[in-house]
Protein backbone atom coordinates (compact mmCIF):
# COMPACT_ATOMS: atom_id res chain seq x y z
CA UNK A 1 0.00 0.00 0.00
CA UNK A 2 1.14 3.55 -0.91
CA UNK A 3 2.16 5.82 1.38
CA UNK A 4 1.11 9.50 1.27
CA UNK A 5 3.25 12.58 2.19
CA UNK A 6 2.57 16.24 2.37
CA UNK A 7 4.94 18.94 1.63
CA UNK A 8 3.22 22.21 2.20
CA UNK A 9 4.46 25.10 1.84
CA UNK A 10 7.30 24.34 -0.69
CA UNK A 11 9.63 27.24 -0.22
CA UNK A 12 12.40 28.75 -1.84
CA UNK A 13 9.73 29.44 -4.38
CA UNK A 14 6.92 32.51 -5.71
CA UNK A 15 4.00 31.88 -4.11
CA UNK A 16 2.36 29.36 -2.34
CA UNK A 17 2.75 25.25 -3.41
CA UNK A 18 1.54 21.94 -1.95
CA UNK A 19 2.36 19.06 -3.15
CA UNK A 20 0.83 14.95 -2.16
CA UNK A 21 2.44 12.46 -3.26
CA UNK A 22 1.99 8.71 -3.08
CA UNK A 23 5.14 6.30 -2.42
CA UNK A 24 5.73 2.61 -2.34
CA UNK A 25 8.36 0.62 -2.45
CA UNK A 26 10.75 3.74 -2.07
CA UNK A 27 9.49 5.33 -4.88
CA UNK A 28 6.77 7.77 -6.29
CA UNK A 29 3.96 6.19 -7.47
CA UNK A 30 1.34 9.05 -7.74
CA UNK A 31 1.43 12.51 -6.92
CA UNK A 32 -0.87 15.68 -6.60
CA UNK A 33 0.27 19.63 -7.20
CA UNK A 34 -2.37 22.07 -5.69
CA UNK A 35 -1.81 25.81 -5.36
CA UNK A 36 -3.46 26.89 -2.11
CA UNK A 37 -3.98 30.84 -3.32
CA UNK A 38 -5.86 32.65 -5.72
CA UNK A 39 -6.10 35.13 -8.69
CA UNK A 40 -8.71 37.93 -9.30
CA UNK A 41 -6.04 40.41 -12.06
CA UNK A 42 -7.87 39.04 -14.68
CA UNK A 43 -11.22 40.36 -13.49
CA UNK A 44 -9.37 43.87 -11.85
CA UNK A 45 -8.65 44.84 -15.44
CA UNK A 46 -11.82 44.28 -16.86
CA UNK A 47 -13.36 47.94 -17.86
CA UNK A 48 -9.75 49.75 -17.46
CA UNK A 49 -8.03 51.48 -20.70
CA UNK A 50 -5.83 48.83 -22.39
CA UNK A 51 -2.89 51.51 -22.16
CA UNK A 52 -2.80 51.49 -18.71
CA UNK A 53 -3.42 47.58 -18.45
CA UNK A 54 0.54 46.74 -18.28
CA UNK A 55 1.11 48.81 -15.14
CA UNK A 56 -1.51 46.33 -13.00
CA UNK A 57 -0.43 43.49 -14.47
CA UNK A 58 3.32 43.39 -14.28
CA UNK A 59 2.19 43.30 -10.42
CA UNK A 60 1.32 39.69 -11.36
CA UNK A 61 4.71 38.55 -9.87
CA UNK A 62 7.45 40.37 -7.88
CA UNK A 63 10.09 38.07 -9.44
CA UNK A 64 8.96 38.18 -12.92
CA UNK A 65 9.33 41.98 -12.87
CA UNK A 66 8.89 42.69 -16.86
CA UNK A 67 7.78 39.85 -18.51
CA UNK A 68 3.83 40.30 -17.80
CA UNK A 69 4.05 44.23 -18.93
CA UNK A 70 5.97 42.92 -22.13
CA UNK A 71 3.03 40.33 -22.84
CA UNK A 72 0.65 43.05 -21.98
CA UNK A 73 1.98 46.30 -24.23
CA UNK A 74 2.44 43.35 -27.00
CA UNK A 75 -1.31 41.85 -26.48
CA UNK A 76 -2.42 46.10 -26.49
CA UNK A 77 0.26 46.43 -30.22
CA UNK A 78 -1.23 43.16 -31.52
CA UNK A 79 -4.67 44.40 -31.30
CA UNK A 80 -3.85 47.86 -32.34
CA UNK A 81 -1.70 46.64 -35.42
CA UNK A 82 0.98 48.60 -34.00
CA UNK A 83 4.81 48.46 -34.59
CA UNK A 84 7.16 49.64 -32.67
CA UNK A 85 10.68 50.79 -33.54
CA UNK A 86 13.41 49.41 -33.63
CA UNK A 87 14.97 51.00 -31.06
CA UNK A 88 12.12 50.24 -28.48
CA UNK A 89 13.00 46.31 -29.34
CA UNK A 90 16.21 46.50 -28.83
CA UNK A 91 15.64 47.81 -25.08
CA UNK A 92 12.71 45.31 -24.45
CA UNK A 93 15.44 43.05 -25.09
CA UNK A 94 17.70 44.31 -22.99
CA UNK A 95 15.94 44.32 -19.78
CA UNK A 96 14.18 41.01 -20.67
CA UNK A 97 18.10 39.72 -20.94
CA UNK A 98 19.29 41.42 -17.60
CA UNK A 99 16.21 39.63 -16.45
CA UNK A 100 17.09 36.00 -17.62
CA UNK A 101 20.98 36.75 -16.09
CA UNK A 102 19.35 37.74 -12.69
CA UNK A 103 16.64 35.44 -12.95
CA UNK A 104 18.67 32.13 -13.71
CA UNK A 105 21.50 32.73 -11.72
CA UNK A 106 19.82 34.12 -8.41
CA UNK A 107 17.53 30.48 -9.03
CA UNK A 108 20.71 28.81 -9.42
CA UNK A 109 22.03 29.86 -5.92
CA UNK A 110 19.40 31.20 -3.80
CA UNK A 111 16.31 28.62 -4.94
CA UNK A 112 17.89 25.53 -6.01
CA UNK A 113 22.08 24.96 -5.02
CA UNK A 114 21.01 24.22 -1.59
CA UNK A 115 18.89 21.14 -2.90
CA UNK A 116 22.19 20.14 -3.74
CA UNK A 117 24.99 21.67 -1.50
CA UNK A 118 25.40 20.96 2.23
CA UNK A 119 26.48 23.94 3.73
CA UNK A 120 27.28 22.37 7.20
CA UNK A 121 29.46 20.39 5.38
CA UNK A 122 31.38 23.00 3.82
CA UNK A 123 33.13 23.33 7.34
CA UNK A 124 35.10 20.09 7.05
CA UNK A 125 36.29 21.69 3.80
CA UNK A 126 40.36 22.46 3.11
CA UNK A 127 40.05 26.45 1.90
CA UNK A 128 43.30 25.40 -0.02
CA UNK A 129 41.78 22.35 -2.10
CA UNK A 130 38.59 24.93 -2.39
CA UNK A 131 41.11 27.06 -4.02
CA UNK A 132 42.58 24.66 -6.62
CA UNK A 133 39.32 23.54 -7.65
CA UNK A 134 38.03 26.91 -8.42
CA UNK A 135 41.08 27.99 -10.08
CA UNK A 136 41.11 24.71 -12.22
CA UNK A 137 37.69 25.62 -13.38
CA UNK A 138 37.36 29.56 -13.42
CA UNK A 139 39.71 32.84 -13.64
CA UNK A 140 37.63 34.31 -11.49
CA UNK A 141 39.69 36.15 -8.88
CA UNK A 142 38.23 35.47 -6.05
CA UNK A 143 39.78 32.02 -5.42
CA UNK A 144 42.24 32.32 -2.91
CA UNK A 145 42.91 30.07 0.07
CA UNK A 146 42.60 33.04 2.04
CA UNK A 147 39.11 34.10 0.44
CA UNK A 148 37.72 30.77 1.23
CA UNK A 149 38.72 30.26 5.11
CA UNK A 150 36.93 33.10 5.61
CA UNK A 151 33.98 32.36 4.50
CA UNK A 152 34.51 29.23 6.10
CA UNK A 153 34.74 30.82 9.31
CA UNK A 154 31.49 32.68 8.55
CA UNK A 155 29.55 30.06 8.05
CA UNK A 156 31.31 28.75 11.35
CA UNK A 157 29.89 31.90 13.41
CA UNK A 158 26.63 31.05 11.78
CA UNK A 159 26.69 27.37 13.43
CA UNK A 160 28.28 28.21 16.73
CA UNK A 161 25.09 30.16 17.49
CA UNK A 162 22.76 28.06 17.36
CA UNK A 163 20.79 30.21 13.90
CA UNK A 164 21.91 29.18 10.68
CA UNK A 165 20.72 32.65 9.38
CA UNK A 166 19.70 32.43 5.89
CA UNK A 167 20.89 28.40 5.80
CA UNK A 168 18.29 27.46 8.20
CA UNK A 169 16.43 24.19 7.68
CA UNK A 170 18.45 22.86 5.28
CA UNK A 171 18.92 18.99 4.62
CA UNK A 172 22.21 18.93 5.89
CA UNK A 173 23.41 15.68 5.91
CA UNK A 174 20.80 13.75 3.97
CA UNK A 175 22.28 10.73 1.97
CA UNK A 176 21.33 12.10 -1.16
CA UNK A 177 24.06 15.00 -0.43
CA UNK A 178 26.82 13.90 -2.64
CA UNK A 179 29.43 16.97 -2.80
CA UNK A 180 32.76 16.51 -1.71
CA UNK A 181 33.27 19.17 1.35
CA UNK A 182 35.81 21.28 -0.84
CA UNK A 183 32.87 22.07 -3.81
CA UNK A 184 30.35 22.45 -0.74
CA UNK A 185 32.36 25.74 0.33
CA UNK A 186 32.92 26.44 -3.35
CA UNK A 187 29.21 26.28 -3.93
CA UNK A 188 28.31 28.34 -0.17
CA UNK A 189 31.17 31.15 -1.16
CA UNK A 190 29.32 31.91 -4.49
CA UNK A 191 25.82 31.61 -3.00
CA UNK A 192 27.26 34.81 -0.86
CA UNK A 193 28.69 36.79 -3.96
CA UNK A 194 25.40 36.12 -6.05
CA UNK A 195 23.90 37.93 -3.58
CA UNK A 196 25.65 40.98 -3.99
CA UNK A 197 25.99 41.05 -7.88
CA UNK A 198 22.34 40.14 -8.69
CA UNK A 199 21.86 43.69 -6.56
CA UNK A 200 23.72 45.61 -9.56
CA UNK A 201 22.63 43.91 -13.05
CA UNK A 202 19.02 44.84 -11.50
CA UNK A 203 19.89 48.63 -12.18
CA UNK A 204 19.50 48.30 -15.95
CA UNK A 205 15.91 47.85 -15.62
CA UNK A 206 16.15 51.22 -13.33
CA UNK A 207 18.04 52.78 -15.97
CA UNK A 208 16.02 52.01 -18.86
CA UNK A 209 12.76 51.44 -17.23
CA UNK A 210 12.65 54.07 -14.51
CA UNK A 211 12.85 51.61 -10.95
CA UNK A 212 13.55 47.93 -10.46
CA UNK A 213 11.00 46.13 -9.72
CA UNK A 214 7.76 47.11 -12.10
CA UNK A 215 10.09 49.17 -14.43
CA UNK A 216 7.70 51.63 -17.22
CA UNK A 217 6.45 50.21 -20.08
CA UNK A 218 4.39 51.72 -23.07
CA UNK A 219 1.98 50.55 -25.47
CA UNK A 220 3.68 51.87 -28.91
CA UNK A 221 7.28 51.22 -27.40
CA UNK A 222 9.10 52.85 -24.32
CA UNK A 223 9.22 55.67 -22.47
CA UNK A 224 12.71 56.45 -21.87
CA UNK A 225 13.58 58.78 -24.26
CA UNK A 226 16.96 58.88 -25.82
CA UNK A 227 18.94 62.62 -25.69
CA UNK A 228 23.00 61.78 -25.06
CA UNK A 229 23.04 65.16 -24.07
CA UNK A 230 20.29 65.74 -21.63
CA UNK A 231 20.68 64.39 -17.87
CA UNK A 232 16.92 64.14 -17.91
CA UNK A 233 16.91 61.00 -20.66
CA UNK A 234 19.31 58.61 -21.87
CA UNK A 235 22.49 59.99 -22.25
CA UNK A 236 25.39 58.57 -22.76
CA UNK A 237 26.40 58.02 -19.46
CA UNK A 238 23.69 56.14 -18.19
CA UNK A 239 24.00 53.99 -22.29
CA UNK A 240 27.38 53.45 -20.98
CA UNK A 241 26.46 52.18 -17.52
CA UNK A 242 23.95 49.69 -18.78
CA UNK A 243 26.98 48.26 -20.87
CA UNK A 244 29.46 47.87 -17.88
CA UNK A 245 26.25 46.13 -16.18
CA UNK A 246 25.53 43.96 -19.17
CA UNK A 247 29.11 43.05 -19.47
CA UNK A 248 29.81 42.60 -15.39
CA UNK A 249 26.53 39.99 -15.49
CA UNK A 250 28.09 38.21 -18.72
CA UNK A 251 31.39 38.30 -16.99
CA UNK A 252 29.64 36.47 -13.66
CA UNK A 253 27.52 34.17 -15.74
CA UNK A 254 30.86 32.46 -17.68
CA UNK A 255 33.43 33.01 -14.66
CA UNK A 256 31.23 31.60 -11.67
CA UNK A 257 27.09 29.76 -12.40
CA UNK A 258 28.61 28.37 -15.46
CA UNK A 259 31.63 26.58 -14.06
CA UNK A 260 29.79 26.08 -10.56
CA UNK A 261 26.63 24.38 -12.70
CA UNK A 262 29.18 22.14 -14.72
CA UNK A 263 30.91 21.16 -11.47
CA UNK A 264 28.04 20.16 -9.33
CA UNK A 265 26.23 18.78 -12.02
CA UNK A 266 29.30 16.09 -12.40
CA UNK A 267 28.28 14.14 -8.68
CA UNK A 268 24.29 14.20 -9.98
CA UNK A 269 24.85 12.27 -13.46
CA UNK A 270 22.52 9.81 -11.49
CA UNK A 271 19.72 12.86 -11.76
CA UNK A 272 19.81 12.49 -15.76
CA UNK A 273 17.42 9.63 -15.29
CA UNK A 274 14.76 10.82 -12.60
CA UNK A 275 12.21 13.89 -13.17
CA UNK A 276 11.67 12.99 -16.71
CA UNK A 277 7.84 14.49 -16.96
CA UNK A 278 5.52 14.70 -19.80
CA UNK A 279 8.04 14.60 -22.51
CA UNK A 280 5.95 17.19 -24.34
CA UNK A 281 8.01 21.20 -24.66
CA UNK A 282 6.37 24.05 -25.85
CA UNK A 283 7.98 27.39 -26.42
CA UNK A 284 6.42 30.30 -27.90
CA UNK A 285 9.87 31.96 -28.60
CA UNK A 286 11.60 35.36 -27.95
CA UNK A 287 13.73 38.24 -28.43
CA UNK A 288 12.96 39.43 -31.83
CA UNK A 289 15.46 40.82 -34.42
CA UNK A 290 13.21 41.84 -37.19
CA UNK A 291 10.16 42.92 -35.29
CA UNK A 292 7.17 41.22 -33.06
CA UNK A 293 5.36 40.35 -36.14
CA UNK A 294 7.93 37.96 -37.55
CA UNK A 295 8.74 34.96 -35.34
CA UNK A 296 11.32 33.75 -37.83
CA UNK A 297 13.32 36.38 -36.17
CA UNK A 298 13.19 35.84 -32.92
CA UNK A 299 16.40 34.14 -30.99
CA UNK A 300 14.40 31.39 -29.17
CA UNK A 301 12.41 29.90 -31.83
CA UNK A 302 8.43 28.99 -31.29
CA UNK A 303 7.34 25.20 -31.78
CA UNK A 304 6.23 22.58 -30.10
CA UNK A 305 8.21 18.84 -29.31
CA UNK A 306 5.39 15.93 -28.35
CA UNK A 307 7.04 12.59 -26.77
CA UNK A 308 10.70 13.89 -26.93
CA UNK A 309 10.72 13.69 -30.85
CA UNK A 310 13.41 16.54 -31.63
CA UNK A 311 13.45 15.44 -35.17
CA UNK A 312 9.49 16.90 -35.82
CA UNK A 313 8.52 20.62 -34.23
CA UNK A 314 5.12 21.48 -34.64
CA UNK A 315 4.16 25.34 -35.30
CA UNK A 316 2.59 27.36 -32.50
CA UNK A 317 -0.65 29.48 -33.07
CA UNK A 318 -2.04 31.55 -29.86
CA UNK A 319 -5.29 32.78 -32.24
CA UNK A 320 -7.12 29.47 -33.00
CA UNK A 321 -8.37 26.49 -30.69
CA UNK A 322 -4.74 25.04 -30.17
CA UNK A 323 -4.66 26.25 -26.26
CA UNK A 324 -7.44 25.67 -23.88
CA UNK A 325 -7.80 25.89 -20.25
CA UNK A 326 -10.01 23.78 -18.59
CA UNK A 327 -10.99 24.14 -14.38
CA UNK A 328 -12.37 20.55 -14.36
CA UNK A 329 -10.21 20.01 -11.16
CA UNK A 330 -9.74 24.02 -10.28
CA UNK A 331 -11.55 25.86 -7.36
CA UNK A 332 -13.58 27.59 -10.58
CA UNK A 333 -17.07 28.10 -11.48
CA UNK A 334 -17.49 25.09 -14.19
CA UNK A 335 -17.61 26.73 -17.96
CA UNK A 336 -21.35 26.35 -18.86
CA UNK A 337 -20.18 24.22 -21.36
CA UNK A 338 -19.36 21.85 -18.51
CA UNK A 339 -16.69 20.90 -16.27
CA UNK A 340 -15.05 19.17 -19.22
CA UNK A 341 -14.46 21.66 -21.75
CA UNK A 342 -11.95 23.94 -22.44
CA UNK A 343 -11.93 27.23 -23.55
CA UNK A 344 -9.59 29.20 -25.37
CA UNK A 345 -8.50 32.47 -23.29
CA UNK A 346 -10.00 35.22 -25.49
CA UNK A 347 -13.34 33.52 -24.11
CA UNK A 348 -11.82 32.75 -20.64
CA UNK A 349 -13.79 33.24 -17.52
CA UNK A 350 -12.05 33.72 -13.66
CA UNK A 351 -15.37 33.05 -11.39
CA UNK A 352 -13.70 31.82 -8.50
CA UNK A 353 -15.57 28.98 -6.24
CA UNK A 354 -13.67 27.44 -2.98
CA UNK A 355 -15.07 23.35 -3.21
CA UNK A 356 -12.33 21.91 -1.26
CA UNK A 357 -11.90 20.16 2.16
CA UNK A 358 -12.43 23.00 5.26
CA UNK A 359 -8.91 23.74 6.80
CA UNK A 360 -7.23 21.89 8.64
CA UNK A 361 -7.31 19.20 6.89
CA UNK A 362 -4.70 15.98 6.27
CA UNK A 363 -4.71 15.17 3.06
CA UNK A 364 -6.68 16.89 -0.12
CA UNK A 365 -9.69 15.11 -1.71
CA UNK A 366 -8.32 14.44 -4.79
CA UNK A 367 -11.33 12.64 -6.68
CA UNK A 368 -12.92 16.28 -6.28
CA UNK A 369 -11.40 20.21 -7.69
CA UNK A 370 -8.12 20.62 -5.63
CA UNK A 371 -6.20 23.35 -6.65
CA UNK A 372 -6.51 27.49 -7.97
CA UNK A 373 -4.34 26.97 -10.93
CA UNK A 374 -6.51 26.30 -13.81
CA UNK A 375 -5.34 23.25 -16.16
CA UNK A 376 -4.40 24.98 -19.97
CA UNK A 377 -3.68 22.27 -23.06
CA UNK A 378 -2.09 22.69 -26.19
CA UNK A 379 -4.32 20.43 -28.82
CA UNK A 380 -5.18 18.53 -25.84
CA UNK A 381 -1.99 17.95 -24.61
CA UNK A 382 -0.31 18.62 -21.50
CA UNK A 383 3.09 20.59 -21.99
CA UNK A 384 6.24 21.00 -20.08
CA UNK A 385 7.66 25.03 -20.41
CA UNK A 386 11.12 26.83 -19.51
CA UNK A 387 14.46 26.68 -20.18
CA UNK A 388 14.67 23.16 -21.29
CA UNK A 389 11.53 23.11 -23.49
CA UNK A 390 13.32 26.59 -25.18
CA UNK A 391 16.57 24.69 -25.91
CA UNK A 392 14.74 21.62 -27.25
CA UNK A 393 12.73 23.60 -29.57
CA UNK A 394 15.48 25.46 -30.78
CA UNK A 395 18.02 22.51 -31.01
CA UNK A 396 15.17 20.49 -33.15
CA UNK A 397 14.53 23.66 -35.09
CA UNK A 398 18.17 23.26 -36.00
CA UNK A 399 19.41 26.45 -34.37
CA UNK A 400 23.33 25.72 -34.73
CA UNK A 401 24.08 28.36 -31.59
CA UNK A 402 21.98 26.67 -29.49
CA UNK A 403 23.14 23.23 -30.74
CA UNK A 404 26.63 23.83 -30.06
CA UNK A 405 25.91 25.29 -26.46
CA UNK A 406 23.70 22.26 -25.73
CA UNK A 407 26.48 19.71 -27.35
CA UNK A 408 29.48 21.33 -25.19
CA UNK A 409 27.34 20.64 -22.51
CA UNK A 410 26.21 17.02 -22.55
CA UNK A 411 29.90 16.47 -23.64
CA UNK A 412 32.00 18.16 -20.78
CA UNK A 413 29.07 16.20 -18.34
CA UNK A 414 29.33 13.07 -20.77
CA UNK A 415 26.34 12.20 -20.57
CA UNK A 416 23.91 11.43 -23.30
CA UNK A 417 21.23 13.47 -25.21
CA UNK A 418 18.34 11.67 -23.30
CA UNK A 419 19.96 13.36 -19.89
CA UNK A 420 18.02 16.44 -21.18
CA UNK A 421 14.77 14.70 -20.46
CA UNK A 422 14.91 14.94 -16.41
CA UNK A 423 15.78 16.79 -12.97
CA UNK A 424 19.66 17.40 -14.20
CA UNK A 425 18.66 18.58 -17.40
CA UNK A 426 16.16 21.52 -16.77
CA UNK A 427 19.15 22.52 -14.08
CA UNK A 428 21.37 22.70 -16.84
CA UNK A 429 19.38 23.89 -19.51
CA UNK A 430 18.71 27.18 -17.56
CA UNK A 431 22.67 28.20 -17.28
CA UNK A 432 23.04 26.95 -20.50
CA UNK A 433 20.62 29.70 -21.98
CA UNK A 434 21.79 32.19 -19.41
CA UNK A 435 24.84 32.11 -21.34
CA UNK A 436 23.32 32.38 -24.57
CA UNK A 437 21.17 35.14 -23.65
CA UNK A 438 24.34 37.23 -21.65
CA UNK A 439 25.42 36.74 -25.26
CA UNK A 440 22.59 37.77 -27.23
CA UNK A 441 21.90 40.86 -25.09
CA UNK A 442 25.22 42.42 -25.25
CA UNK A 443 24.46 42.10 -29.27
CA UNK A 444 21.23 44.18 -28.73
CA UNK A 445 23.11 46.59 -26.51
CA UNK A 446 25.31 47.28 -29.74
CA UNK A 447 22.45 47.20 -32.11
CA UNK A 448 20.72 50.03 -30.11
CA UNK A 449 24.27 52.03 -30.01
CA UNK A 450 24.75 51.34 -33.89
CA UNK A 451 20.76 52.91 -34.42
CA UNK A 452 21.38 55.70 -32.06
CA UNK A 453 25.02 56.31 -34.04
CA UNK A 454 22.80 56.29 -36.91
CA UNK A 455 21.01 59.19 -35.88
CA UNK A 456 17.84 56.96 -35.49
CA UNK A 457 16.72 58.07 -31.81
CA UNK A 458 13.25 57.11 -31.48
CA UNK A 459 11.12 55.11 -29.05
CA UNK A 460 7.82 55.17 -29.95
CA UNK A 461 5.38 54.92 -32.27
CA UNK A 462 2.00 57.14 -30.73
CA UNK A 463 -0.29 56.64 -34.27
CA UNK A 464 -2.56 54.69 -32.70
CA UNK A 465 -2.16 56.24 -29.27
CA UNK A 466 -6.25 58.40 -29.45
CA UNK A 467 -8.80 55.87 -29.03
CA UNK A 468 -10.86 57.94 -31.73
CA UNK A 469 -8.87 55.76 -33.95
CA UNK A 470 -9.72 52.23 -32.50
CA UNK A 471 -11.78 49.87 -33.73
CA UNK A 472 -15.26 49.18 -31.99
CA UNK A 473 -13.92 45.79 -31.19
CA UNK A 474 -10.89 44.30 -31.29
CA UNK A 475 -8.44 41.88 -29.94
CA UNK A 476 -4.72 40.46 -29.14
CA UNK A 477 -2.34 38.11 -27.83
CA UNK A 478 1.09 39.37 -26.47
CA UNK A 479 3.75 36.41 -25.74
CA UNK A 480 6.95 36.19 -23.89
CA UNK A 481 9.51 33.31 -23.12
CA UNK A 482 9.49 34.62 -19.43
CA UNK A 483 12.67 32.77 -17.85
CA UNK A 484 10.19 29.95 -16.21
CA UNK A 485 8.35 29.49 -19.87
CA UNK A 486 6.32 30.22 -22.07
CA UNK A 487 3.65 33.21 -21.05
CA UNK A 488 0.95 35.05 -22.85
CA UNK A 489 -1.52 37.15 -22.50
CA UNK A 490 -5.03 37.77 -24.63
CA UNK A 491 -7.20 40.99 -24.44
CA UNK A 492 -10.42 41.83 -25.88
CA UNK A 493 -11.30 45.63 -26.08
CA UNK A 494 -14.66 47.21 -26.58
CA UNK A 495 -15.53 50.81 -26.84
CA UNK A 496 -11.97 51.95 -25.81
CA UNK A 497 -12.25 49.57 -23.31
CA UNK A 498 -10.60 46.12 -21.80
CA UNK A 499 -14.37 44.00 -22.54
CA UNK A 500 -12.32 40.38 -21.03
CA UNK A 501 -8.32 40.00 -19.82
CA UNK A 502 -6.94 36.14 -19.04
CA UNK A 503 -3.37 35.33 -18.81
CA UNK A 504 -1.87 31.62 -19.26
CA UNK A 505 1.95 31.84 -16.88
CA UNK A 506 4.29 29.15 -17.42
CA UNK A 507 3.68 27.82 -14.19
CA UNK A 508 0.01 27.63 -14.75
CA UNK A 509 0.95 25.10 -17.64
CA UNK A 510 3.51 23.20 -15.35
CA UNK A 511 1.97 22.91 -11.96
CA UNK A 512 -1.54 22.31 -12.92
CA UNK A 513 -3.74 19.57 -12.07
CA UNK A 514 -5.36 16.83 -14.38
CA UNK A 515 -7.33 17.81 -17.30
CA UNK A 516 -10.73 16.15 -17.77
CA UNK A 517 -8.99 12.71 -19.49
CA UNK A 518 -6.97 12.45 -16.17
CA UNK A 519 -3.53 13.61 -17.68
CA UNK A 520 -1.10 14.73 -15.89
CA UNK A 521 1.00 18.00 -16.04
CA UNK A 522 4.89 18.73 -15.48
CA UNK A 523 5.02 18.87 -11.93
CA UNK A 524 2.74 15.56 -11.15
CA UNK A 525 4.39 13.42 -14.25
CA UNK A 526 8.30 14.53 -13.68
CA UNK A 527 7.63 13.36 -9.81
CA UNK A 528 6.16 9.68 -11.13
CA UNK A 529 9.06 7.07 -10.96
CA UNK A 530 11.15 9.79 -8.24
CA UNK A 531 13.50 7.72 -5.41
CA UNK A 532 12.51 8.94 -2.14
CA UNK A 533 15.14 8.01 0.28
CA UNK A 534 13.78 8.92 3.40
CA UNK A 535 9.81 10.53 3.18
CA UNK A 536 10.08 12.47 6.54
CA UNK A 537 12.88 14.05 4.08
CA UNK A 538 11.65 14.00 1.29
CA UNK A 539 14.29 15.89 -0.58
CA UNK A 540 14.33 14.68 -3.87
CA UNK A 541 10.79 15.77 -4.43
CA UNK A 542 12.23 19.11 -3.57
CA UNK A 543 14.77 18.83 -5.96
CA UNK A 544 12.08 17.70 -9.13
CA UNK A 545 10.12 20.52 -8.11
CA UNK A 546 12.87 23.37 -8.19
CA UNK A 547 14.37 22.13 -11.46
CA UNK A 548 11.11 23.70 -12.90
CA UNK A 549 11.38 27.03 -10.69
CA UNK A 550 8.20 27.36 -9.23
CA UNK A 551 6.17 30.84 -9.34
CA UNK A 552 2.74 30.06 -7.75
CA UNK A 553 2.56 33.85 -7.88
CA UNK A 554 1.85 33.90 -11.04
CA UNK A 555 -0.51 31.36 -11.57
CA UNK A 556 -2.52 32.58 -8.51
CA UNK A 557 -3.35 36.32 -7.24
CA UNK A 558 -4.76 36.82 -3.61
CA UNK A 559 -6.81 39.81 -3.64
CA UNK A 560 -9.67 41.62 -5.32
CA UNK A 561 -9.20 45.30 -6.26
CA UNK A 562 -10.44 46.88 -3.31
CA UNK A 563 -7.24 44.83 -1.26
CA UNK A 564 -9.70 42.44 0.17
CA UNK A 565 -9.18 38.16 0.40
CA UNK A 566 -11.28 36.74 -2.13
CA UNK A 567 -10.62 33.67 -0.39
CA UNK A 568 -8.24 32.31 2.16
CA UNK A 569 -7.03 28.49 2.82
CA UNK A 570 -4.95 27.79 5.48
CA UNK A 571 -2.87 24.08 4.89
CA UNK A 572 -1.47 22.21 7.38
CA UNK A 573 0.90 19.95 5.82
CA UNK A 574 2.81 16.81 7.56
CA UNK A 575 5.60 18.05 6.40
CA UNK A 576 7.29 21.02 6.46
CA UNK A 577 10.36 22.21 3.51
Amino acid sequence: MANRIVVDPVTRIEGHLRIEAEIKDGKIVDAYSSSTMVRGLENIVKGRDPRDVWAFVQRTCGVCTTVHAISSVRAVEDALGIAIPPNAEMVRNIMEGALYMHDHAVHFYHLHALDWVDVVNALSADPVETSKIAQSISNWPKSSPGYFSDIQKRIQKFVESGQLGIFANGYWGHPQMKLPAAVNLLGVAHYLEALEWQKEIVKVHTILGGKNPHPNYLVGGMACAINEDSTGGLNAERLAHVGKLLKEGKNFIEQVYIPDLLAIASFYKDWGAIGKGVGNYMSYGDFPVNGYGDPSSFKFPQGVILNRDLSKVHDVDHRNGDIEEFVNNSWYDNYKEGADTGRHPWEGETNIKYSGPQPPYEHLDVEQKYSFVKTPRWKGQAMEVGPLSRLLVGYGRGNKEIQDAVNGALSHLDVPVDALFSTLGRTAARGIESQLVANWTMEFYDQLMLNIKNGDTRMANMEMWDPAKWPAETKGVGFTEAPRGGLAHWIKIKDGKTENYQQVVPTTWNASPRDPKGQLSAYESALIGTPVADPELPLEIIRTVHSFDPCLACAVHLYDEHGNHISKVSNVGSCEV
